[in-house]
């Protein structure tokens, strides 16, 4: 037996009773006849004396023990003197004074600080991440990760859904990002595909009668990474049968409203969550993912300039474009070159300029310092502060542009300014509902119609007619979860009739042979009763990055790849052996850099 308490399990109650612990040396402090040593597992820390009076085998032990040393050590129980107590440590009030010590296993100087943040390269973490894991702040993480699995396990179990497995190697078919191919062995030229999500085959579970399914699931994308997107990924996936819309936000939405009531009992949330339609979401907030958090809401000014004699105005009223702003509180006395970083950040966005207005010296026209003062009557800057609600030491942002290129811009804008103000309460969890979402949106360089969500979700029913008159105005039953500006889950209600079903593959331009090619499994399980039926997939890394207020669902992994999508630690990819690929039928044509 290697230990009979852990490092974090020992308290007051425990004085006078002999221990056997082993772990990892956290911190070493040597005053000579007496040596003190911090020995941490995952459950916490114990301080451990070694006197050498009394165990000089044990102090010549510790003596030679240096930072992550695996030590075994047996010993006794006591109270700390109460000048010597640590609050800040469960185990701070006692101490055990070792009667012997064994080194398990030594450890070269290790190239990163384990017992403290050390402010290093992140490509020096992950390279060395089996160290990085033991800090308490990655320990903390991966610990609120199983929580929130967990939770979330035991409150579906509670309401009678089952965990199926569905297979990682699967058919490839275009669902939105790239596959990752497997090319298979005993079939030459012929590949798998590791799944984007289970979609289909979640589907095919509700044709098969199992009405309530959750899984949580390794998906895959090879698609370029950013903070919140990695190669792999895990998400909550989930199908319901006889189903709509209301039943799969009802209950999502308790069960995300009970996980963090429990896990996050700090932290603030509006129930019910809020919910705004696609356009309304876009409308007042420029995306629709937005942060709720913080208002600054977008400010349409197109009617209140249609007449304007300035001429960017006049043309995008004209050309029906959006003249669109957000009032930014208490940065009026920007001074030019913080003004200058700004407009360039909205050029980074897209927009073609910027036009600002500062309020610094109050809402009188004569007292605005602003890029257009110039082109525009008192009476019509009067009317643009009025209609954006303008205050002292305000600054006014607009953009005039195409509705989505103004959108795109605003956003931008919106969430730099208020993370450089500090808008969003890291204290409060702003779950909210995004519905309504397009069917389809035109895809101008390839001049067809692609799917919003994925070929299998459904149109509003009063939109159907929509499908053959007006595609685009044709909105679909797909709903996206929202948590502090991520998108934290997607879902809908999917097509179950294989007539409706045909009918969008028709309108996406896909085939009658391609569609039965691709999908003939699923048009053909169609035709065998299928339920009306819908479901979701939450995303848990990024979720559980939000939780943790990590910037990056790398935080929040064991084992994450960089966003060039390597692995530092294992150095994958790699190349292959030649005999491995030639098993597989497999020749690489270009190598890089030959």
């Amino acid at each position: 037996m290697y230990r009979t308490h852990t490092c974090g399990q020992l308290r007051v109650e425990h004085a006078g009773q002999e221990t056997l612990l082993s772990g990892w040396v956290h911190r070493r402090r040597d005053h000579g006849p007496l040596i003190f040593i911090d020995l941490r597992d995952r459950y916490g820390l114990t301080q451990v004396v070694f006197d050498s009076t009394n165990a000089p085998e044990a102090h010549a032990v510790a003596s030679q023990a240096r930072s992550e040393f695996v030590l075994q050590l047996r010993g006794l129980v006591r109270t700390r003197p109460p000048e010597s107590q640590n609050a800040n440590l469960p185990t701070g009030e006692i101490e055990v004074v070792a009667s012997s010590a064994e080194v398990l296993n030594p450890a070269k100087t290790p190239p990163l600080y384990i017992a403290k943040e050390g402010g290093e390269d992140e490509a020096l973490r992950l390279k060395y991440r089996y160290l990085d894991l033991r800090r308490e702040r990655m320990q903390k993480n991966l610990i609120l990760r199983h929580k929130v699995v967990k939770f979330i396990r035991d409150f579906l179990d509670d309401e009678s859904f089952l965990e199926i497995e569905t297979p990682i190697l699967i058919k490839s078919t275009p669902e939105g990002a790239r596959d990752y191919l497997v090319p298979s062995r005993v079939h030459p030229g012929e590949f798998y595909a590791l799944p984007q999500s289970p979609q289909q085959l979640k589907q095919l579970l509700m044709v098969a009668g199992y009405d309530r399914y959750f899984q949580i699931a390794r998906c895959f994308r090879d698609e370029d990474l950013r903070a919140d997107r990695q190669p792999e990924f895990t998400q909550l996936d989930l199908e319901m049968s006889f189903v709509d819309q209301e039943d799969v936000l009802t209950l999502i939405e308790r069960l995300f409203t009970e996980l963090s009531r429990e896990l996050m009992p700090h932290k603030r949330l509006t129930t019910p969550w809020p919910r705004l339609t696609y356009a309304e979401a876009m409308q007042r907030y420029g995306s629709d993912k937005p942060d709720l958090r913080y208002g600054m809401e977008l400010v349409d000014l197109s009617a209140t300039v249609a007449t304007s004699q300035f001429a960017l105005f006049g043309e995008a009223a004209a050309n029906g474009q959006q003249v669109k702003g957000i009032r930014v509180p208490g940065i009026g006395g920007y001074s030019r070159k913080q003004v200058d970083e700004v407009v360039e950040l909205a050029k980074q966005a897209g927009a073609r300029g910027l036009l600002w207005a500062s309020l610094q010296q109050g809402t009188d026209p004569a007292s605005v310092r602003s890029s257009f003062g110039k082109q525009v009557s008192n009476d019509e800057m009067a009317a643009i502060i009025a209609t954006m609600g303008g205050k002292i030491d305000d600054m006014l942002l607009i953009v005039a542009d195409k509705p989505s290129a103004a959108a795109a811009v605003l956003d931008k804008l919106r969430r730099e300014m208020a993370a450089r103000l500090g808008m969003a309460d890291q204290n409060v969890l702003a779950w909210a509902w995004v519905t309504d979402f397009p069917l389809v949106e035109f895809n101008e360089e390839e001049g067809r119609w692609d799917a919003v969500h994925h070929p299998f979700t459904a149109p509003l029913d009063e939109d159907l007619v929509l499908m053959d008159s007006d595609p685009g105005r044709c909105r679909a039953k797909a709903y996206d979860m929202i948590l502090n500006g991520y998108e934290a889950g997607g879902g809908s209600i999917r097509i179950f009739q294989r007539e409706v079903q045909q009918k969008l593959f028709d309108l996406l331009g896909i085939s009658r042979e391609t569609a039965q090619a691709q999908f003939g499994h699923m048009l053909e399980a169609f035709e065998y009763g299928a339920p009306p039926h819908g479901g979701i997939a939450p995303g848990i890394d990024r979720i559980v990055m939000i939780l943790a207020e990590e910037p990056t669902i790398r935080e929040v992994m064991a084992f994450p790849k960089t966003q060039q999508a390597v692995d530092l630690m294992t150095n994958a990819p790699s190349p292959a052996d030649e005999r491995q690929l030639r098993d597989l039928h497999i020749r690489v044509a270009d190598k890089p850099n030959t």
